[in-house]
């Protein structure tokens, strides 16, 4: 029988085939859809022979695990509660989007154990679980509708090319599957790159949308490094940083994002393209360092959310940010260890500026050799 297609381009309300895709779904059916990448087939993670159906309709053979797609990163952690940090970093940076992440699953307290026998067998079958949030408001707004996550993967058999496009699926699959959701060619046109993270490396083991390069870059361990206004705090903390990040990796300054470490600064209210204070300027020249160089850019949610650590100058500073991304609290924090605010030498002699770098270095210097640790 052939399955029914909506052309969601022409729906007057979406909301509608949202909730018909998630009917579907509750009552085991197969249902295509759009993604960014390539379309796919979904099926209820909680109905054992949807997933039968799915495997089937595949001809994948045993031992060629399903991805679970799943509503955001946070929920991701409730089916592989030991991503470590390389994970969540990519995970952060990388969803909703093209992205797959394998990680080892054999934590008691992951919620694939709720899943049925035969499911958990498709999901994990070689003790491994790959997770993914699509980046298509269609399937995400499906998940955020429906009870647990769905089983998907590609809309092609084993071995064929990928569908792109509602019209390859249905002449590919249309005979297995019940519903396809149809909104055009899709956007990137090949499939999400697959990548196993551990604590703190990752592996490609398909390389799709994300490219290596692009991986090597998103993979890096972030510290931003926030102020007022971006002029002389927190770009003395960012020449400063990089410098001592350096030191202890034994190389130039301009090659530490190559050993996977970024650090950057912003300001709470900067302005863009202003330029760091003479003052803050003519210290840092005088420690050997070059801050002549450095542009002034207020703190975007971009920042935020990229950032693995983020260091305030001010207690205010770090309540402003987690009072506007409070997802960002675990990661923000006060740069001085003992809670108090570095203060702001603004308008004052060079002397005082001097004072607030030795401060900023120190604070610095207790923090760098655990980030290079981890980020190595």
């Amino acid at each position: 029988m052939a399955p029914v297609v909506i052309d969601t381009r022409g729906a007057e309300d979406t909301r509608d085939v949202v909730h018909q895709a998630v009917q579907a779904l509750a009552e085991g059916q197969l249902v295509a859809f759009p993604t960014e990448t390539v379309y796919g087939i979904a099926a209820s993670a909680l109905n054992a022979d949807a997933v039968t159906r799915l495997l089937e309709a595949k001809g994948r053979q045993s031992g060629h695990p399903l991805t679970l797609a799943v509503r955001s990163a946070e929920e991701a952690l409730d089916y592989a509660p030991d991503l470590g940090p390389m994970g969540r970093r990519l995970s952060r940076r990388c969803w909703p989007g093209p992205l797959t992440l394998v990680v080892e699953n054999h934590h008691h307290e992951s919620l694939l154990a709720q899943l049925p026998t035969d499911v958990q067998s498709a999901v994990t079958p070689n003790g491994t679980i790959g997770l993914r949030v699509p980046a298509h408001p269609l399937i995400l707004d499906v998940l955020r509708m429906l009870t647990g996550p769905v089983t998907l993967t590609s809309a092609n058999q084993t071995g064929h090319p990928e569908a792109v496009t509602a019209e390859e699926v249905v002449a590919e699959l249309g005979e297995h599957l019940d519903l396809v959701l149809d909104a055009g060619k899709s956007r990137l046109g090949q499939p999400s790159s697959v990548v196993k993270v551990s604590e703190s490396n990752y592996e490609i083991l398909r390389e799709g949308v994300v490219t290596q390069q692009h991986l090597k870059r998103l993979s890096s361990l972030l510290v931003l490094i926030v102020c007022t206004g971006n002029t002389c705090r927190s770009p003395m903390g960012e020449v400063l940083g990089r410098h001592l990040i350096a030191e202890k990796l034994g190389c130039p300054e301009a090659d530490i994002e190559e050993h996977g470490v970024i650090i950057a600064s912003a300001g709470i209210a900067a302005m863009a393209g202003g330029r760091a204070s003479p003052q803050g300027i003519e210290v840092m020249t005088s420690l050997g360092l070059d801050l002549s160089q450095h542009c002034t850019q207020p703190v975007t949610e971009q920042m935020v959310r990229h950032a693995d650590l983020i260091l305030t100058m001010t207690r205010a500073h770090r309540e402003a940010l987690v009072t506007q991304w409070p997802d960002a609290a675990s990661r923000t924090e006060v740069l001085r260890a003992d809670g108090k605010d570095v203060s702001d030498p603004i308008g004052e002699a060079v002397e005082e500026y001097k004072r607030c770098a030795e401060q900023i270095r120190g604070e610095l210097e207790a923090r760098i050799n655990n980030l290079v640790i981890a980020s190595t």
